[in-house]
């Protein structure tokens, strides 16, 4: 019988499969969170679902998540958002795609109720499992595109437990994208922000099954996007660096 070879992270199979089950444990406890989380917020305000100034349409216009032939995972969740003129303009610049990118990574350690935390720096972003130092996804640095209609953070996706040996070197990526809509209304504009995952190679399917990524780790990622989406119709942007951010 033959033996798999280490990852070349430096997990054997066993140890590849243990770290992965503790971490959909711990991600099926995030999960729970963020549904109880976005039930609490759709059953408290409706403004979310009502017409008028603060309103958030969920779109997400590719369906499901998806895995390509190659293992290669493609997620995109978007929305509308009704904001003022004032809210679009002030978004519209390099500051303001940066503060946006800022609100993201530092939304997640809330929605995750403290399992995880990200680490945020100029060169780079690692989301962590707290406890024990795991890095489950780590980022190059950003690049930023901006011109008068739509708008884009781009951060590569470099390693981590999250990423499968057989996705190394990643092409995958995590994108925010946003793009002007049009008037919604007097002092009104529509706002089109998108959240999307890219060329992923995913660990959990590839040790598990893509069925218990889907149930997972993939989920997950979708109820905490949606989450972020609705919370940009109540919350300020992250301050910019240098203001406590």
């Amino acid at each position: 019988m033959t033996q798999r070879r280490p990852s070349p992270s430096g997990l054997g199979t066993a140890a590849g499969l243990a770290a992965a089950a503790g971490l959909a444990a711990a991600a099926g406890a995030a999960a729970a969170a963020a549904a109880r989380l976005a039930g609490r917020r759709r059953s408290r305000s409706r403004g979310a679902e009502r017409p008028g100034r603060g309103r958030v349409r969920i779109l997400d216009p590719e369906g499901p998540p998806l895995i390509d032939a190659a293992g290669g995972a493609r997620s995109v969740q978007a929305a509308e958002i009704r904001v003022t003129d004032a809210q679009l303009e002030a978004l519209w610049s390099p500051g303001g795609l940066e503060r946006l990118a800022r609100t993201y990574w530092s939304f997640l350690p809330r929605i995750s109720l403290g399992l995880i935390k990200v680490r945020y720096s100029p060169a780079a972003r690692l989301i962590l499992l707290v406890g024990r130092p795991v890095v489950l996804l780590s980022f190059g640095p950003p690049a930023y595109e901006l011109d008068d209609t739509q708008g884009f953070a781009r951060w590569p996706i470099h390693g981590g437990l999250l990423l499968s040996a057989r996705g190394r070197p990643s092409r995958g990526a995590l994108q925010i994208g946003i793009r002007r809509r049009g008037p919604a209304g007097p002092g009104d504009q529509t706002l089109g922000v998108e959240v999307s995952v890219v060329d992923f190679v995913p660990t959990i399917a590839w040790l598990f099954g893509r069925r218990i990524y889907a149930a997972t780790q993939s989920r997950i990622h979708v109820l905490v996007t949606h989450a972020f989406l609705r919370s940009l119709a109540r919350s300020d942007l992250a301050p910019p660096p240098g203001a406590g951010g």
